[in-house]
């Protein structure tokens, strides 16, 4: 009997603990039911959390911020392509600064007028 003992990365559970935890903040901060996406790295990839429609959601939990916004601004724009959303953010988490969130000029100022809008 051949016993396989799968030890997964502990990078991989550092970042799946990251989405898990952001996802239920932002079940709580937008009341609205956000969960997390499996089959990370697919050719249909459509972000890490799922829940708002017209928005793309990637995660990060590292240490370098430069490194994470380089590969998680990539991976974002992939993933807003293949689900056809017009938004996207990238969510990183960091040891020292919490819950950063990083998106384009041109999408914040979207969203800003859109918020702006509602309260006129």
């Amino acid at each position: 009997m051949i016993n396989l003992h799968v030890v997964a990365n502990p990078n991989k559970r550092k970042g799946d603990r990251a989405e898990l935890q952001l996802a239920k903040l932002l079940s709580e901060m937008l009341n609205t039911p956000i969960r997390r996406m499996l089959g990370a790295g697919r050719a249909d990839d459509i972000g890490d959390l799922d829940g708002m429609p017209t928005t793309a959601i990637q995660v990060k939990h590292w240490r370098d911020i430069t490194a994470a916004i380089r590969e998680g601004i990539t991976q974002l724009q992939e993933q807003q392509k293949n689900k056809q959303a017009p938004d996207g953010v990238l969510f990183i988490k960091h040891s020292k600064h919490g819950w950063l969130a990083v998106t384009t000029l041109e999408q914040w100022t979207r969203a800003e007028n859109e918020r702006t809008r509602g309260h006129q």
